[in-house]
């Protein structure tokens, strides 16, 4: 399947053939999305393009001696365009579909698509089966960790980061969506007003210091986010454990044995 070129304008994706070849793949493409700024909506003009997806190695792969190649990553350039894609191995990929891992679900659910299979589609099919309340603790984390990098770089994209991973945790929480989108979480949840501002201010460069940004004000809000994910969390109807542990061997096996 070719990926859509008005759908991937729109995010701010170069004009360009985005889609990896699959012969250097170490098998078979399940999928590859674009991932990153594009797709949580705050690209800049200067962005590189990430792109993440699932491969399927050969049964033989992974009962010999050698060491399988779980993780495959590759970068080039193509038009001036500099691509980066990490692929998984499908049962490296389920096991942390698994854990209570946000960002691989992004990745598979991401409507930036450059690459697809029937595979791809009952992957994401089982995606409702994973989500648990526990999700919340990834999403916290991951906060966590971009609002000290914003406390030592004082740039606006770990500031969005920030808040798009706490937006993102607290809609998961209350929805059991996973929406990676920060405009389209700012229709969803109660954020700060200046925040619209902030992702036009990153647009113009991809390290763009948070100038327009005050520094009370955000701690203030990030704080309060941080409580409302908290609050989210303690209410939320999603299950504390997975329920498609079953289902996602039975794929994995099917997909590694049928030729």
């Amino acid at each position: 399947m070719s990926p859509t070129p008005l759908t991937l304008a729109r995010a701010g994706l170069p004009v360009v053939d985005l889609r990896p070849d699959p012969a250097d793949a170490p098998g078979p493409l399940v999928f590859a999305t674009v991932s990153g700024a594009h797709l949580y909506g705050f690209p800049s003009r200067d962005s590189d393009v990430d792109l993440r997806g699932v491969h399927v190695l050969p049964a033989e792969a992974l009962v010999g001696l050698r060491e399988p190649e779980e993780t495959r990553t590759r970068m080039w350039e193509r038009d001036g365009v500099e691509l980066d894609l990490v692929t998984h191995d499908l049962r490296t990929f389920v096991r942390l579909m698994l854990r209570p891992n946000g960002y691989v679900l992004e990745q598979l659910l991401s409507p930036l698509v450059v690459h697809t299979s029937a595979l791809h589609t009952e992957l994401a099919a089982l995606v409702p089966g994973v989500l648990t309340r526990h999700h919340a603790h990834h999403y916290r984390g991951f906060a966590g960790t971009q609002w000290r990098l914003y406390g030592r770089t004082g740039e606006l994209k770990p500031l969005l980061y920030t808040f798009r991973a706490l937006l993102t945790g607290i809609h998961l929480m209350r929805s059991g969506e996973v929406l990676a989108h920060l405009p389209a979480l700012l229709d969803e949840v109660d954020a700060p007003a200046y925040l619209p501002g902030l992702i036009e201010a990153k647009a113009e460069a991809e390290h763009a210091a948070a100038t327009e940004a005050d520094g009370q004000t955000v701690t203030r809000d990030i704080e309060a986010l941080h409580r409302v994910l908290d609050e989210a969390q303690e209410r939320s109807r999603l299950p504390e454990t997975a329920t498609a542990f079953d289902a996602l061997h039975d794929l994995v096996v099917r997909a590694r044995l049928t030729p």
